[in-house]
C-alpha cells in the first residue's frame, strides 16, 4: 500500500537559508501555516517511549503546547507511557500533515511540568473529560466498561458541583528536543529533510538524504 501519492508539494523545496535559527521557532511557522489552511487533526502526534530495557511502544496523543522549552502533552503517570517515561525519560514524537505533505519528528529528554501548570490545563478541560481522567486507572486491566462508568458516577456524586480535582498522578510532560527533523514531500520520492541537531549550546542545521 502506498502511504503517500507521488504528487507535487504545495511548497517550494526546502531552503536551509530560509529556516529559523532554532527548531521551535521553525515549528511554530509550519504549525501556523497548517492551521491557517485548515489542516485536519493538526495537534495529533505519535509519541514513542521505551521501557528501561529498551522495549518500544507508540501511541497517538495530543500536543498541548509548543514553545522554546519543547513540546508539551498530558497523561496519567500510571499509564504505560507514564511508567516508561519514569524509567527511561527519553522519547520521540512525530506529526504528519497530509494536506501539506509535511512531517515533523523530534527526539529528546522528558521533563514533568509543574503542578501549577498541570492544574491550569486540567481545569480548562471539559467537565466530562475531567471526570473521565479522574476515574480511569489508565492502562490497567479492568473487568468491563461498566466498572469505569460506575467510577465516574461515584465521582460525580462526590463532586456535584462538577469541580473534580486533578488527580496527583495526572499531569503534563515536556519533550525537550535534542534533534528536530522537518520533512517535506517531493516528486518521485525525492523528499526534503532538514534536521536541527543540538551541539552544545547551539543548533546545527543539516540536510539528510531522503
Amino acid at each position: 500500500m502506498t502511504l503517500l501519492p507521488d504528487r507535487e508539494s504545495p511548497f517550494p523545496p526546502l531552503d536551509p537559508e530560509s529556516f529559523a535559527p532554532d527548531p521551535m521557532t521553525q515549528f511554530a511557522g509550519w504549525y501556523a501555516a497548517a492551521e491557517a489552511s485548515g489542516v485536519p487533526m493538526l495537534d495529533v502526534m505519535a509519541l514513542a517511549t521505551a521501557s528501561a530495557g529498551g522495549a518500544p511502544s507508540v501511541r497517538m496523543v495530543l500536543l498541548k503546547g509548543a514553545d522554546a522549552g519543547g513540546f508539551r502533552f498530558f497523561t496519567h503517570s500510571g499509564s504505560r507511557k507514564g511508567r516508561e517515561l519514569a524509567a527511561n525519560p527519553h522519547a520521540a514524537l512525530a506529526f504528519y500533515w497530509d494536506r501539506h505533505g509535511r512531517q515533523v519528528r523530534a527526539e529528546g529528554t522528558i521533563r514533568a511540568v509543574s503542578a501549577a501548570e498541570s492544574d491550569l490545563y486540567f481545569a480548562s478541560r471539559a467537565e466530562g473529560s475531567r471526570f473521565a481522567a479522574a476515574a480511569s486507572p489508565q492502562s490497567q486491566v479492568i473487568h468491563d466498561r461498566a466498572e469505569l462508568e460506575a467510577a465516574v458516577r461515584r465521582l460525580r456524586a462526590e463532586h456535584p458541583s462538577g469541580d473534580v480535582p486533578r488527580p496527583p498522578e495526572w499531569g503534563g510532560y515536556r519533550l525537550v528536543p535534542e534533534s528536530v527533523e522537518f520533512w517535506q514531500q517531493g516528486t518521485h520520492r525525492l523528499h526534503d529533510r532538514l534536521r536541527y541537531r543540538r551541539s552544545g549550546d547551539r543548533w546545527v542545521l543539516e540536510r539528510l538524504a531522503p
